[in-house]
C-alpha cells in the first residue's frame, strides 16, 4: 500500500490572510490541508508543539491531536495517527 506523503507548509504561505508565526505549519497531502502543527503558548511542560488533524479528517483516526517536545516529534505523532498505525 502506498503511503500518503505529508508535507509541512508554513501557515504564512498556505493561508494568505492573517499574521502567522514562523512556528505555525499546515500539514498537506496532495495539496489538501489535513492538519496543523504549531508551537503553542499553553501546553503541558516540555511539550510546546501541538498537532491536530483537520476536523473533517477525524473519522477512524485516534488520537486526533496531541503535544510533543519538538516539531519533528509532533510530525511523527501526526503521521502515526494519519496512517492509522
Amino acid at each position: 500500500m502506498d503511503k500518503d506523503y505529508l508535507l509541512l507548509t508554513r501557515a504564512s504561505a498556505s493561508r494568505p490572510s492573517g499574521d502567522w508565526s514562523d512556528d505555525d505549519f499546515d500539514v498537506q497531502v496532495n495539496g489538501e490541508v489535513v492538519g496543523r502543527i504549531y508551537k503553542a503558548h499553553a501546553t503541558p511542560v516540555g511539550s510546546s508543539w501541538m498537532w491536530t488533524l483537520a476536523f473533517w479528517h477525524h473519522e477512524g483516526r485516534t488520537p486526533t491531536h496531541g503535544y510533543a517536545a519538538t516539531r519533528e516529534a509532533a510530525m511523527a505523532a501526526f503521521a502515526k495517527s494519519w496512517r492509522r498505525e
